[in-house]
């Protein structure tokens, strides 16, 4: 991997190395794009194969992060950090403290989160040295738990894509198949239940199932049988790269949208959701309220205000598919450009501003 070579192809700005020999942190801060304001995105703990891999999944996930803050109207930029080691055996206070000097350093160039493999515990240990972090304990001013928030972000994203697929946004009546039940899942059910939505619903853990049938009189099937589920819409909840070669044929629904990262495992998949006349609610912008909520975080959290931006989402994706319309292409592609026009525009903007102060020096001189 030649590092410059690959930053100077997808525009990135900085890759930091943060070493620190008594704690053994080895972390990598990728920071991705600033346009719009400082870069925000998680830590993740994870045991790499490689320093190349790791460099390589910090630089995929920052850039990510450019497109989910900027297609969720953020003004925040991209970033993300990875340390390299085993979440449960390698941690200890001084590795946090220690990275959070490094954050420190960069004086608000990046601002973490928690992510795979850390926690409320880990952020709270970089807080003792750094204010750039958010994701905190309540008593510093976090949120608390984010998956009610992404939950219904969740929600308000598949109200959107269902008035494109049937005209009208209610969802009373329609059957959706929901893969995965966990925490955010266990919420955006709650929703769906409440609207009269019919549940069917599959997850590994039995105790997950037995809940969504217990409290929302949902369905059940086998895991591997949810493609083959006759409903309106499919919402993926669990894993990513669900949207494949080996399961998109068996789809029968007109809508996927669902909390799930990562949910095409190519691209080209989004255009044969496409094809199928499918409407695909792009993962990055419908999952988008954890990001949305502690980004309040940094202006003082009030719930009200995050949740009404969160409401948004709606919104979000609605310009979506505007775009895939508009341009004629698939809405995953859509969403890139909706992200991508916003950071240009605002790159146009500050350059023009720069040419009138340079001007204006011009002149007086």
């Amino acid at each position: 991997m030649i590092i410059f070579d690959y930053m100077e192809k997808y525009d990135y700005e900085q890759l930091v190395m943060c070493q620190d020999k008594n704690s053994g942190l080895k972390a990598i801060i990728a920071i991705h794009d600033t346009t719009l304001g400082p870069a925000l995105g998680g830590t993740r703990m994870w045991t790499y194969k490689s320093e190349e891999e790791a460099i390589e999944d910090a630089l995929r996930l920052a850039k990510g992060m450019t497109y989910k803050n900027a297609a969720s109207g953020l003004n925040l930029g991209g970033g993300k950090t990875v340390i390299i080691g085993d979440p449960q055996k390698d941690k200890n206070e001084e590795m946090f403290r220690a990275f959070g000097r490094f954050i420190q350093g960069l004086n608000g160039r990046y601002i973490t989160a928690e992510d795979v493999g850390t926690t409320v515990e880990d952020m709270d240990l970089i807080h003792q040295e750094t204010k750039y972090v958010t994701g905190v304990s309540p008593e510093f001013g976090s949120s608390g738990n984010p998956s009610p928030v992404t939950a219904f972000g969740v929600y308000r994203g598949m109200k959107a894509a269902a008035m494109m697929a049937f005209g009208e946004d209610s969802l009373k009546g329609k059957t959706i198949a929901v893969q995965g039940v966990g925490n955010v899942a266990y919420s955006l059910c709650k929703h769906l239940h409440e609207e009269g939505a019919k549940l069917i619903v599959t997850d590994i853990n039995e105790e997950n199932m037995k809940r969504a049938v217990d409290e929302f009189g949902a369905e059940t099937v086998h895991p591997d049988k949810i493609y083959d589920v006759a409903c309106d819409i499919f919402a993926p909840c669990a894993l990513g790269a669900v949207i494949n070669d080996d399961t998109i044929n068996r789809l029968s629904c007109k809508v996927v949208a669902g909390a799930a990262n990562n949910q095409l495992k190519e691209s080209r998949h989004g255009d044969l959701l496409a094809e199928k006349g499918i409407y695909y609610a792009p993962d990055y912008v419908i999952n988008a309220g954890g990001v949305i909520n502690v980004a309040d975080e940094l202006i003082g959290y009030n719930r009200d205000r995050a949740l009404k931006k969160v409401e948004g989402i709606y919104d979000n994706i609605m310009k979506v598919f505007a775009i895939a319309e508009r341009d004629g292409i698939a809405s995953y592609q859509a969403a890139n450009r909706l992200a991508e026009e916003r950071i240009e525009t605002m790159r146009r903007s500050r350059s023009m501003f720069l040419q009138s102060e340079r001007n204006l020096l011009n002149i007086r001189s």
